[in-house]
C-alpha cells in the first residue's frame, strides 16, 4: 500500500513525492535564537529546492534529570512558535506530552508530534487527532515497525486528517540505539508517509550522566541511507552552536551544515524517485 499524502500547510505535503525537510532546535531556548535557526532552516531548504517544516518543542517534559532545561515556559514558547510561522512562512511542528496541551499547541502548529516514549498513549493520540491537525508519531524505541499501525489507528480514530510515522532508532541494550533500515519500508507499507529522524537515532540516552549523550558525526551517513531507502521526509535537530544547546547538544547538527546535507539528500531522492512498496522488482 502506497502512503496517502498528508497535507501539512502552505502547499507542503508529506508522501506526495517530494522530500520534505523537518528541522529546528530540540527546544525553544528563547525568541532570538529560535528565529535565527528558523530563518536558517528556511534559507537552506529553499537553496536545496526542498519544502521545509520547522520543529521545536515548547516544553521538554521527558528530560533525563529534574535539573535538565525544559524551556522558557509554555505560553512564552508557544508565542515564539507562532512568530516563527508568521515570519518565515514555514509550517510549524511541535510535540505534546499531555492531552490537555493538544488544543493550545494546535493553535500555533500545523503538525502535532507524539514523542516516542508516548506512542502507545491512547488519550494523547486521540486528543492530538481531535484538533484536526496531522499527527506525526515517533516510533517508540521498544516498538516493532508493524505495530505502529495501532498508534496510527488511534490518532485517526480521534479525528486526525492524516498520520506521519517517524523512525528514530531502536533500543540495543542500555544507552544505545541502532537503526534498522528495514523499518522504513515496513512502516511505509502501512499506508502512511515515513520521516527519518537522523539526530535522535544517534542519541545515547542518559549516557552523559544526568543528560543524554550522542554522536552527531553518525547522523549524516544514516540520513543518506534512509533517503536511499525511500523515506518521505528527513528530520534533523539543528542549532547555531550545538555544543551550547540547552538540550540534545551532542546529537544536534550545526545549522551551517544543513545546506550541504540537504543538497546531498535531494540528489539521492531524485535518483531513487518516489518509491512504493510495490516497486521493488515485484518481490
Amino acid at each position: 500500500m502506497s502512503p496517502a499524502p498528508v497535507p501539512i500547510g502552505d502547499g507542503v505535503r508529506l508522501g506526495g513525492g517530494e522530500l520534505v525537510c523537518v528541522a529546528g532546535p530540540c527546544v525553544v531556548e528563547g525568541r532570538d535564537v529560535t528565529l535565527a535557526i528558523a530563518e536558517g532552516v528556511a534559507r537552506a531548504a529553499a537553496d536545496a529546492g526542498l519544502p521545509a517544516v520547522f520543529k521545536a518543542s515548547f516544553d521538554k517534559a521527558n528530560r533525563t534529570s529534574v535539573r535538565g532545561f525544559r524551556g522558557i515556559g509554555v505560553d512564552a514558547a508557544l508565542e515564539v512558535l507562532r512568530e516563527v510561522g508568521e515570519q518565515t512562512g514555514l509550517p510549524v511542528q511541535t510535540d505534546i506530552h499531555l492531552p490537555e496541551q493538544a488544543q493550545a499547541a494546535a493553535e500555533v502548529a500545523q503538525v502535532l508530534q507524539i514523542p516516542a516514549f508516548l506512542c502507545r498513549q491512547t488519550d494523547l493520540l486521540q486528543a492530538a487527532g481531535a484538533t484536526g491537525r496531522p499527527v506525526a508519531i515517533k516510533k517508540g524505541q521498544f516498538v516493532a515497525p508493524d505495530d505502529m499501525r495501532h498508534a496510527a489507528e488511534k490518532a485517526l480514530a480521534g479525528g486526525a486528517p492524516g498520520v506521519v510515522l517517524v523512525e528514530r532508532g531502536t533500543s540495543f541494550g542500555y544507552r544505545e540505539l541502532v537503526v534498522d533500515l528495514r523499518a522504513l519500508p515496513a512502516m511505509r507499507a502501512l499506508g502512511h508517509p515515513v520521516v527519518f529522524d537522523a539526530t535522535h537515532s544517534v542519541q545515547r540516552p542518559s549516557a552523559a550522566g544526568d543528560r543524554s549523550g550522542g554522536d552527531r558525526r553518525m547522523a549524516p551517513p544514516l540520513l543518506r541511507a534512509a533517503v536511499a531507502a525511500g523515506v518521505d521526509g528527513v528530520f534533523m535537530e539543528v542549532h547555531v552552536d550545538p555544543d551550547r544547546a540547552l538540550s540534545d547538544g551532542p546529537n544536534t547538527l550545526p545549522l551551517a551544515a544543513l545546506p550541504a546535507l540537504l543538497r546531498q539528500v535531494r540528489a539521492i531522492h531524485e535518483l531513487v524517485g518516489s518509491w512504493s512498496p510495490d516497486d521493488d522488482l515485484g518481490l
